[in-house]
């Protein structure tokens, strides 16, 4: 697909077809839907390839922040995590003036095929696998964690654990917790 030429020219062209008070994106929040419905087709366009740039460059600005995030507070996160005998979840600790919190959710994926497998062998015993899964072959990590060892040992090869993605907040020390 070719890159968008608009065929208006810059604004300080004195021969762009919009006033100099056209509104940006900046000046969308405080237009209604119907003012901005309103407006010519090609500023339209025009204020779309706009956005859409915005966006893409405001969510790869996010995505290197957040990495940079990751490469300061990551360690740090991890060794508070294991002080704290946790692999995974939040975790807080101070940066200077400010509190840092680090969560690492716990992301849990089951092998199918295994749990279908227990299913069968449970209802074959003459319990109800509604007691231990949900019927869409998944366990609830709460289920997993009541269960007796015995019944834990024989989903274990289906069941995988991986972390999440960090997310780091940074708080000024004294805020709303």
């Amino acid at each position: 697909m070719p890159a968008f030429q608009s065929f208006f020219t810059d604004h300080g062209d004195p021969f762009m077809p919009f006033p100099e008070n056209t509104p940006t994106p900046d000046d969308l929040p405080s237009l209604s839907a119907a003012e901005i419905a309103a407006l010519p087709v090609e500023l339209l366009a025009i204020l779309q390839r706009e956005i859409d740039e915005r966006l893409k460059r405001d969510k790869a600005a996010k995505t290197r922040f957040d990495a940079g995030l990751a490469v300061r507070y990551a360690t740090r996160a991890a060794e508070e995590r294991q002080a704290a005998g946790k692999d995974t979840g939040s975790v807080r600790f101070d940066d200077g003036d400010f509190t840092v919190v680090a969560d690492l959710p716990k992301r849990v994926d089951w092998d199918q095929d295994r749990l279908a497998d227990m299913v069968v062998r449970i209802r074959d015993a003459g319990d109800d696998p509604a007691e231990y899964v949900d019927l869409a072959y998944k366990v609830p990590e709460r289920k997993f964690a009541a269960w007796p060892e015995a019944i834990r040992a024989g989903f274990e090869p289906a069941r995988t654990v991986r972390p999440g993605t960090l997310k780091v907040e940074i708080l000024a020390q004294g805020a709303d917790q």
